[in-house]
């Protein structure tokens, strides 16, 4: 185990833009309006131990079903690569609905420890360090806690032109990084390099 700053960098953001806590924020406040009261503590505690199972038994699982990591993040590159689309292009790829509501369905689980949430940090397995992104997610989810806390005045802040170019912009990340995962995970080399 070694730490490494790039790696941590690399994984914050990946994680920080599938997460997507700011571009979540009109769908917490929709929430917020018709369940009364959102409790940040307990979907960020209840989100980090869905995203901590999956980090230590990711693989263990994927075991089971004869699933190596390296299969496995290119499954999610094509996720991460829909994700991305969605965001920059608006459309709907993926049903966002869930039964109940509040905190943790639908807050904690799927708006921010999602399927494309979970499949990324199995992702992530394969190229870093376990502790570099098990120290980005922490950070993911210090942020998660804040905007929780303060999802009134973000919006306000940022107005509805910012969290759109806010989510575009990740969108677009999100597809550049699809594309790297896959690449390194099939062996693909590009003719630069």
């Amino acid at each position: 185990m070694q730490i490494n700053f790039l790696e941590i960098i690399a994984a914050f953001m990946v994680l920080f833009a599938i997460i997507d806590i700011p571009g979540s924020i009109p769908i917490i406040l929709d929430i917020k309006a018709k369940t009364g009261r959102v409790n940040a503590e307990r979907a960020t505690v209840v989100s980090l131990a869905i995203f901590l199972a999956f980090l230590i038994f990711g693989e263990k699982l994927l075991g089971i079903f004869g699933i190596d990591a390296g299969s496995f993040a290119i499954a999610g590159s094509f996720i991460i690569f829909l994700l991305g689309m969605e965001m920059v292009l608006g459309a709907e790829f993926f049903r966002h609905d869930s039964p109940g509501g509040g905190t943790i369905v639908p807050i904690a689980f799927p708006l921010i420890a999602g399927a494309g949430s979970i499949t990324t940090i199995l992702s992530l397995r394969a190229e870093y360090e376990t502790v570099n992104i098990l120290i980005a997610l922490l950070l993911n989810m210090i942020i998660v806690y804040i905007v929780l806390r303060l999802t009134s005045a973000i919006e306000k802040l940022l107005g509805q032109t910012g969290l759109h170019i806010l989510k575009k912009f990740f969108g677009v990340i999100l597809i550049a990084i699809a594309i790297r995962l896959f690449i390194s995970n099939t062996g693909i080399t590009l003719p630069n390099g």
